[in-house]
């Protein structure tokens, strides 16, 4: 196929015709993101209220949305994430937007869903620092909690498992419809530019939708990041391999969805690419061995600028007063455990 991209102009032509053949999301392999459904509403709400809770951390300062800001795409624009005792994390943050449509959790797809990745951070040393006993403890010394937990739960007992029911509950509500390119592909064709539709064809045509496809256009397998040449960096993870202990395994990392991936730069596990333009042309190069003119580039980026959908949208949950008995938070200063996360 190579040959047919040796004049940019050329290239976005038959890009363009290869996306124009038919804009029926069914025989795309990308499809418009759909409004949740079987939301629990009142186990969201609760749930929302601990994703901003910082109470969940031992030092009363760190949250959910603290890493996976509502504000910014459901990340935290760092290469790699801040945790307890301003801690450097080894590994970008995921974006949680969309993160129900994933196939695992996590790069390397540790946590089964969203419910067992909400268990994780509360109890890392380098993340929230606390633990499951502790977490429980806070949240159910205070009323205003018990209360939520009886009229959710059907009973004033508040466990780890509860508190990440509620969590993955509210999580599962924030999806992004309605971007410029689903309403493209529900037959809107103003909805796109020339651009955008030229890139898009390109993105099909260089094979990018082997693994960037579906309702996430990602998140559903894991594939090796480096298969025509290594992907240099000094970042220590692994990827799949750390869980499953095979070798084939290694640098192989849960392929990320690319919804709203215009708001969640840095890219890639280690968060080594600043911008969508550099992302395009290490994937082209490392995993497609293509080099992406400076105009195909451009295409590409657009398209994938298209997949910014509606943001949640909400107002900021009034979470309830910490009793006389909660426990009280331990900033930094005072020396809380420390150790980097895994």
């Amino acid at each position: 196929m190579g040959h047919l991209f040796k004049v940019a102009g050329s290239t976005l032509a038959l890009a363009a015709n290869l996306a124009i053949v038919s804009t029926s999301h069914a025989v795309e392999p990308i499809s418009p993101i759909t409004a949740p459904t079987n939301i629990h509403s009142e186990k969201a709400e609760l749930g929302k209220k601990l994703f901003f809770d910082p109470r969940l951390s031992r030092s009363g300062f760190i949250s959910c949305n603290s890493c996976h800001n509502l504000s910014m795409g459901g990340a935290d624009n760092l290469p790699t994430s801040i945790g307890d005792h301003w801690q450097q994390g080894p590994i970008n943050s995921p974006t949680v937007l969309n993160a129900s449509l994933n196939v695992a959790q996590f790069w390397d797809g540790r946590a089964a869903d969203l419910k067992e990745q909400a268990a994780g951070p509360i109890a890392n040393p380098g993340e929230m620092a606390s633990n499951h006993t502790l977490a429980v403890s806070t949240i159910a010394s205070i009323p205003g909690y018990r209360q939520a937990f009886n009229e959710v739960f059907g009973t004033e007992s508040v466990t780890i498992d509860t508190i990440t029911d509620a969590i993955a509950e509210f999580e599962k509500t924030l999806k992004t419809p309605n971007a410029p390119f689903d309403l493209w592909l529900k037959g809107n064709e103003q909805a796109l530019s020339q651009q955008a539709v030229e890139g898009y064809g390109l993105f099909k045509a260089s094979g990018c939708t082997a693994c960037h496809n579906g309702e996430a256009v990602g998140g559903s397998s894991f594939q090796k990041f480096g298969i025509l040449a290594p992907y240099a960096t000094d970042n220590p993870a692994e990827g799949r391999i750390a869980v499953t202990g095979n070798q084939a395994d290694r640098f192989s990392f849960k392929v990320p969805t690319l919804r709203n991936v215009e708001l969640t730069y840095p890219y890639f596990h280690d968060g080594g690419a600043a911008t969508l333009s550099e992302a395009v042309d290490i994937m082209g190069k490392l995993q497609l061995g293509r080099h992406f003119s400076e105009q195909e580039n451009a295409a590409i980026v657009a398209f994938l600028k298209s997949l910014t959908g509606d943001q949640p949208s909400f107002g900021l949950p009034a979470l309830p007063p910490s009793g006389p008995d909660t426990p009280r938070p331990k900033p930094f200063s005072q020396g809380a455990d420390t150790g980097m996360a895994h």
